[in-house]
């Protein structure tokens, strides 16, 4: 199974819209999304896509009711978590927040096989050795929305436990002109 991550889309449908296309079309069969959505009808975007949505708030919450709302539309794709999350795909433990301080902390219990975060708009994939003995993967997908940064997203091969990081395509259909960084467990 493959598994879109991306933070911080602060309500730039474009991009938004552009980097799960393009997932989708690598095989993505699920978006994880770690917060600063900011207005809840940004995620509209998504809904050709047919695709899971489960988006989580950050420090940028938007209008939280309308989240809410939006996640129980009868033919909504969007699972609405609140300020944190653990979602089982693929045969792995997810654990989202925005912060990654935060989410350092939760890789490090070795509760989680994946902790995600965003906030900083950084793009960053680390095996972290856990107080289990084990390693936990802490993927910070950078920001969809390309505030300050270059738009980018994670696509995580869950089978193979790989994680490549892709440039957002700036129009529907086109190729993003770097290619992937991939880190592998």
């Amino acid at each position: 199974m493959q598994v879109c991550i991306l933070s911080d889309s602060h309500d730039n449908r474009r991009l938004l819209e552009h980097a799960v296309e393009d997932a989708k079309g690598r095989g993505a069969e699920a978006v994880l999304h770690c917060g600063d959505v900011v207005a809840p009808t940004t995620l509209r975007v998504l809904k050709k896509f047919d695709l899971p949505v489960h988006v989580i708030h950050g420090n940028n919450a938007g209008d939280l009711f309308a989240m809410s709302q939006l996640a129980h539309e009868p033919d909504s794709m969007v699972r609405y978590h609140g300020q944190d999350a653990v979602i089982h795909l693929g045969g792995k433990r997810f654990f989202l927040v925005h912060y990654p301080h935060y989410a350092l902390g939760m890789a490090l219990t070795g509760d989680y096989d994946v902790v995600c975060c965003g906030h900083d708009h950084r793009v960053s994939v680390k095996e972290i050795h856990n107080i289990k003995g084990g390693t936990s993967w802490l993927v910070n997908p950078g920001t969809v929305g390309g505030v300050g940064k270059y738009p980018s997203y994670i696509l995580a091969d869950l089978a193979a436990m790989t994680f490549s990081v892709f440039e957002v395509p700036t129009a529907p259909g086109e190729a993003c002109n770097t290619p992937p960084v991939s880190v592998h467990a």
